[in-house]
C-alpha cells in the first residue's frame, strides 16, 4: 500500500521507527514510563468492534425500512409507493454521511479525537433511540415523517463522524505479506451486523402476531442498537483515548486535513478509490435489502424464514471475507478485485432468472451473491484508501469511503425496487453490471493498489 511516510519500518507485530543510526526503536508515547508496543491484532479488534456496532444499527433501520415504515409511516399509500418512500429516507443517511465527516473532523481539530469519537456516537444513540420512541403516522400524522427523516439524517451525521482512524493506522502498519489479510478483519462487521439484525428481527416476527409488531414489536431491534452503541463507544474510547494510540497516530500523521485541501491535491484518487470498490457496494444491498423488499410485495414467502436465508448467507460472506485475506496476499488486491467485479457482472446477467425462479432461484441468489460480496467486499477497504500519501490518509479514508457508500450503496434499493417494479428485473442486472464495469475501469488506473 502505497506511502509516502517511508521512515516505518513494518514488522508484524509492533511498530517501530528507524533511528539514524540505523537501528530501531519502539513507537511509543511521550509520557515517562509508557514503553508498549502496540500490535495490529490489537487495532484490528478495535476495528472489529466499532464496524460491526455500526452495521447493527445500519441493518436494523433497513430492514425496518422493508418491513415497517411502508406500515406505519406511509399507511396512505399502497405498499410498493410506500416502501419507495422509505427508500428515499433510508438514503438520506448516505447523503448526510461525507458531511458529517467535514463537520466533526473539523469539531476533532478544536477538541480533540476522544471527544469527537464521543459526540458523533451521542448523536448516532441519540437518533436510533428517537426512531425507536417515533410516534407512528396515525398519532403525528406528517410529523411524524418528518421526524423519521430528521433522524435518519442524524444517524447519517454520526456515522460520517464516527471514523476514528483505526483502520488506517491498521494499514499502514501491518507486514505487505499480510495486508489482504489485516484489511478484511474490520470488514467483518458487515456480515456479523446482518447476522444479529437479522436474527432479532426473524425471532419477533415468527413470535408476534402481525399487530403487535407493526404496533411495538419492531421497536425492540432500535433499542438493542442503542445499547450496542454505548458498549462500542467505550470500547472505542479506551483504544482511540490510550497514549500508545494517540502516539501511533500522530506518529503517522493520521490528522485531519482540510477538504479543501485534499478535493486540490487528492481529487483523483478520491474518485478512483470510490469507483474501485463499485461492483461490492453495489451488490451489497442487491443481496440484503432489494431482494427483502421484493418477497415482501410480490411473494408469498414466509419473512422470517427468508430473513434466515439471509442470515446463513451472511455467514458464508464472512467465510468469503475472511478467504479474501490469504487470496488477496498471494495474487494482490488489485487482481483480487477485478476478478470479483467479473463474477458480480457475471452474476448480474442471471438476476431475473434466479428472482423469478421460485423458493430455490431465490435462495441461490441469496447465496451465491453474499459469498461473491465476501470475497470483493473483503478487500474493498484497502481499495479505497490505497492511493493517500499518510498526510492525506486519515481524512481521505474517511471521505473516499462515504463517497462509495454514496453511489454504490445510497440509492440502491430504491433504484433496484423502483426499476424492477415498473420495467422489469432486467433493469437491475444493468444496474449491477454498470457497478461492476466501474470497478474494473477505476481499477485498470489504479496502479498504487497491490
Amino acid at each position: 500500500m502505497a506511502s509516502t511516510h517511508t521512515s516505518h519500518s513494518e514488522l508484524p507485530g509492533n511498530f517501530s521507527t528507524n533511528t539514524p543510526d540505523g537501528g530501531s526503536r519502539h513507537a511509543k508515547s511521550d509520557h515517562p514510563g509508557n514503553q508498549h508496543a502496540v500490535a495490529p491484532g490489537d487495532i484490528a479488534i478495535g476495528v472489529v468492534i466499532g464496524r460491526a456496532s455500526e452495521y447493527f444499527d445500519f441493518f436494523v433501520y433497513a430492514i425496518a425500512s422493508v418491513l415497517v415504515f411502508p406500515t406505519v409511516f406511509f399507511p396512505f399509500e399502497q405498499r410498493l409507493e410506500g416502501t419507495l418512500y422509505a427508500f428515499v429516507i433510508f438514503s438520506f443517511a448516505f447523503i448526510a454521511r461525507p458531511f458529517g465527516t467535514v463537520i466533526f473532523m473539523a469539531i476533532q481539530k478544536k477538541v480533540g479525537r476522544e471527544v469527537k469519537l464521543t459526540m458523533a456516537l451521542f448523536l448516532l444513540g441519540l437518533s436510533t433511540a428517537g426512531i425507536a420512541f417515533l410516534p407512528t403516522y396515525d398519532h403525528l400524522g406528517v410529523t411524524a415523517i418528518v421526524l423519521l427523516a430528521v433522524l435518519r439524517i442524524g444517524q447519517g451525521l454520526a456515522l460520517g463522524g464516527s471514523w476514528d482512524g483505526l483502520p488506517s493506522l491498521l494499514a499502514l502498519n501491518v507486514p505487505k505479506n499480510k495486508r489482504g489479510w489485516y484489511a478484511m478483519l474490520g470488514q467483518l462487521g458487515a456480515p456479523v451486523g446482518f447476522i444479529i439484525a437479522g436474527l432479532v428481527f426473524a425471532y419477533l416476527m415468527g413470535n408476534l402476531t402481525s399487530e403487535d409488531f407493526l404496533d411495538w414489536g419492531w421497536r425492540y431491534p432500535f433499542y438493542v442498537a442503542f445499547a450496542i452503541n454505548v458498549v462500542a463507544l467505550f470500547a472505542r474510547l479506551r483504544l482511540v483515548a490510550s497514549e500508545e494510540y494517540a502516539s501511533l497516530l500522530e506518529e503517522r500523521e493520521l490528522e485531519p486535513t482540510s477538504v479543501v485541501e485534499i478535493g486540490r491535491s487528492q481529487g483523483r484518487n478520491l474518485i478512483i478509490g470510490a469507483l474501485a470498490a463499485l461492483a461490492s457496494y453495489a451488490l451489497f444491498h442487491l443481496v440484503s435489502v432489494f431482494p427483502l423488499s421484493w418477497i415482501s410485495l410480490y411473494s408469498m414467502r414466509s419473512i422470517s424464514d427468508f430473513l434466515m436465508v439471509q442470515v446463513f448467507g451472511a455467514v458464508l460472506m464472512m467465510v468469503g471475507i475472511v478467504l479474501s485475506g490469504p487470496i488477496a496476499d498471494r495474487f494482490g488486491r488489485r487482481t483480487t478485485l477485478g476478478a470479483l467485479a467479473v463474477l458480480i457482472a457475471v452474476l448480474s446477467g442471471f438476476v431475473p432468472t434466479l428472482i423469478n425462479g421460485g423458493d430455490t432461484g431465490q435462495d441461490i441468489f441469496i447465496l451465491v451473491g453474499f459469498a461473491l460480496l465476501g470475497l470483493s467486499y473483503g478487500q474493498a477497504a484497502g481499495a479505497v484508501t490505497a492511493n493517500f500519501p499518510a498526510k492525506y490518509r486519515y481524512t481521505g479514508a474517511a471521505l473516499t469511503s462515504d463517497l462509495a457508500w454514496l453511489v454504490g450503496a445510497g440509492f440502491a434499493p430504491l433504484v433496484a425496487l423502483g426499476l424492477s417494479a415498473h420495467f422489469g428485473l432486467a433493469y437491475v442486472s444493468i444496474y449491477l453490471l454498470s457497478g461492476a464495469v466501474c470497478s474494473l475501469a477505476a481499477l485498470s488506473v489504479n496502479r498504487a493498489l497491490t
